[in-house]
């Protein structure tokens, strides 16, 4: 399929062929008939794109501070690889569309041959086809268009300004700023019986809403306020909604001269929003934010996870915006048509943005991009050809790799492409733009929305697993049952039935391959560290049981948090803790015997009890680990600390940089940076592994024993036989 697509570091824009998504519950895959160019927001991103890096650090400076965090946890060096990665990703853009379902997973909500609009700037771009969710589609009503259709986001988010501004009817409303979002401001108030005045600096703009029947005037009218104060019977007006988009304090300020005492302001454009003390304070005027379309933006569990509001508590989610805005279409009471200036084949999309850039000077307002009719097969493989040429290599590297989030391409992608004789044939991913962004920039032969791909390739005898965590189990299975070796990030598992069933995946494959069995790696990275490495050697020699002291300090991480969620992370303990717990035995070198553990979340945190947690693990030579893994305090301290304690010895390390080794002949100080990232991929390429088969899954059997012991306050066995 094609798509529009901007090269974030370079701001070039293009028309890409992609895969087309896979379809996944709670979603439907719509071919797109038309979309929308939402000017305003469309024209900010791509500016930003096509800027210089100091322009996108002065436009960007919340991408900064996480550059600067990053450099005092990892160091100069990786943060400008991980920089360097994230300016050459492919952005996609667009978020308002309309077409006919495809494929549906949900068909008790919607079925293929249902015209519907789509919404979201996470899913309905400008493409050939958009996989979206359920709360984010409604379906278009016979007298709709599709082309009328395609405005319902705009639609539903002007819709949400009016419902915050709470206009009654008769009352006066000035709507500051007649660009598309205006004109769609102008007609719904009018729909509900108010007095509109719009303003604008455009002469277009304010001749379009007199067409429509509204008083508009130009911002640059001499005497404006007077006139307007006149016009309202010298009270002033009762809301106004600012739907401009600019730099300018201007629309606010001017809001707040035009309201009449205890009027209502509504932001619902871009605009800056310093506040002018003396007339907002004099008057008393109420100031409101209104948030894109509505409840439920930016929360994934009503968006992506498809959990509804109470109807009766909150009565206009952004779905149901966007099924009333479609009602307004059907009624007359919202025109569009007369709203769009350009029709533009998708093929030349990129014209379009020359246009809204402002390098053609042509008038515009309503731009929509046009896709073809007709039912093309849906290609979800798609070669690379800017692959380099296959050349001759060892077995046991030709790598399909899963999953393409900025963790696989920051560490374990840069990994793999050093290591020699390796050849990158094949990368999947939900997101076909990361897929095709990936591919091009790490030269795999091909990518793909759909996994069964990478496992059905007999070119491919490695497979790595990246995605988010629900995934981690599921996807290992199927890779061992394809006969694969397997390389999947940490947690293997969520719970023990994941865990158990891995294990047997992994010991049939093995049975059945005795010649050539698969390996099964876990992407425990820091044991393979070399400051890990030295300190196990030093070690090494040591008949007493060790005690080994590690504090974690995770930082804080919002409730909301995917991997707070129990079906898609886990939580953070097992989620992440696992890390921990598989360097300690490591050190210790003997299977975890039992755990006893307690948490409390930090008060007004938000955080939940599992963030803050002292966990003491007994081991079956005697030895001991206390991992301490925190969220309660500054950033701005180092993120790990380990202490090794036994045979008249002791060590600390600190966060992977640097550690100090102490015996009775003195102290060796050593610097050797790095977590084992490079190492660990290095050494699953060699098929090398853990040594026992255990080692791979007890790391996620303490953690599933703190959990207990957090919910009963009492020790916890961690027993072998639970797996088999």
């Amino acid at each position: 399929m094609k798509q529009i697509l901007q090269n974030f570091q370079t701001g070039e824009l293009r028309v890409a062929d992609l895969p087309a998504p896979l379809v996944r519950p709670g979603m439907v895959l719509v071919r797109n008939r038309f979309s929308l160019i939402s000017a305003g927001t469309e024209r900010a991103t791509v500016e930003v794109a096509q800027s210089s890096l100091l322009g996108k650090a002065q436009k960007r400076p919340d991408l900064v501070r996480q550059a600067l965090d990053n450099v005092r946890r990892e160091g100069m060096l990786a943060t400008y690889a991980k920089v360097r990665s994230r300016l050459r990703t492919l952005k996609t853009l667009g978020y308002s569309s309309a077409g006919e379902v495809v494929e549906s997973g949900c068909p008790e909500l919607f079925q293929a041959g249902d015209r519907v609009a789509c919404a979201g700037g996470e899913y309905a771009h400008h493409a050939e086809y958009v996989l979206v969710p359920k709360h984010l589609c409604t379906r278009l009503p016979d007298n709709v268009s599709a082309e009328e259709g395609a405005y319902t986001t705009l639609g539903a988010i002007a819709l949400q300004g009016v419902r915050q501004a709470e206009p009654r009817l008769g009352e006066w409303v000035a709507v500051i700023g007649l660009g598309l979002l205006g004109q769609l401001t102008i007609q719904m108030l009018e729909a509900n019986g108010c007095n509109v005045v719009g303003l604008d600096l455009s002469a277009e703009n304010v001749a379009r809403a007199q067409q429509a029947g509204v008083a508009a005037y130009l911002r640059q009218t001499p005497h404006l306020e007077e006139t307007l104060r006149d016009l309202t019977g010298g009270h002033g007006f009762d809301a106004c909604l600012i739907t401009a988009a600019t730099k300018s304090n201007d629309p606010l300020e001017l809001s707040g001269k035009l309201a009449r005492q205890k009027g209502r302001i509504v932001i619902v454009g871009l605009v800056r929003a310093d506040l002018p003390r003396s007339p907002f304070y004099e008057k008393e005027l109420d100031v409101r934010m209104s948030c894109s379309y509505g409840p439920g933006r930016y929360d994934q569990r009503y968006e992506a996870e498809g959990q509804d509001y109470p109807f009766a508590y909150v009565r206009w989610t952004e779905q149901r915006n966007l099924a009333a805005f479609v009602q307004l279409l059907a009624k007359g009471r919202v025109k569009v048509k007369d709203l769009t200036t350009h029709r533009i084949p998708l093929e030349r999309a990129v014209e379009a943005y020359q246009l809204i850039l402002g390098k053609t000077q042509e008038k515009y307002l309503g731009v929509l991009l046009e896709y073809p009719e007709g039912n093309g097969q849906l290609v979800r493989k798609l070669m690379n050809g800017q692959a380099p040429a296959v050349r001759v290599r060892p077995a046991g590297r030709r790598i399909g790799f899963i999953g393409a989030g900025n963790f696989a391409q920051g560490y374990l992608l840069p990994a793999l492409q050093r290591q020699p004789g390796v050849q990158l044939t094949g990368v999947a991913n939900s997101h076909g733009p990361s897929a095709k962004s990936v591919c091009e920039k790490f030269g795999f032969s091909y990518c793909t929305t759909d996994y069964r791909d990478l496992l059905a390739d007999n070119s491919i005898d490695s497979v790595f697993i990246a995605t988010r965590h629900e995934a981690h189990a599921a996807l290992a299975i199927a890779a061992l049952q394809a006969g694969k070796s397997v390389y999947v990030e940490k947690p293997p598992a969520l719970n023990l039935t994941e865990l158990r069933d891995l294990h047997r995946a992994y010991a049939a494959a093995q049975a059945q391959r005795a010649a050539a069995a698969p390996l099964l790696a876990v992407g425990y990275n820091r044991r393979h560290a070399p400051l890990a490495q030295q300190l196990k050697r030093r070690f090494a020699g040591v008949a007493a049981p060790l005690v080994v002291n590690y504090r974690v300090h995770a930082g804080f991480l919002e409730s909301g948090h995917w991997l707070h969620h129990p079906q898609f992370g886990g939580g953070r303990i097992i989620g992440e803790a696992c890390h921990f717990v598989d360097l300690a035995q490591y050190f210790i070198g003997a299977a975890p015997e039992s755990v006893y553990a307690e948490g409390f979340a930090a008060p007004g945190s938000g955080a939940v009890p599992a963030d803050n947690v002292v966990a003491t693990i007994r081991f079956q030579n005697g030895g001991l680990a206390t991992v301490s893994y925190l969220a309660n305090g500054s950033t701005r301290m180092p993120k790990e600390n380990l202490e090794i304690f036994g045979g008249g010895l002791c060590a600390s390390l600190d966060n992977f940089t640097s550690a100090i080794f102490y015996a009775a002949a003195g102290r060796e100080k050593l610097k050797l940076p790095g977590k084992g990232y490079a190492e660990e991929v290095a050494a699953f390429l060699r098929g090398e592994s853990v040594s026992e088969t255990q080692e791979l899954f007890y790391p996620s059997l303490v953690t599933f024993a703190i959990s207990e012991s957090l919910r009963t306050r009492q020790p916890q066995a961690i027993a072998w036989p639970d797996l088999t």
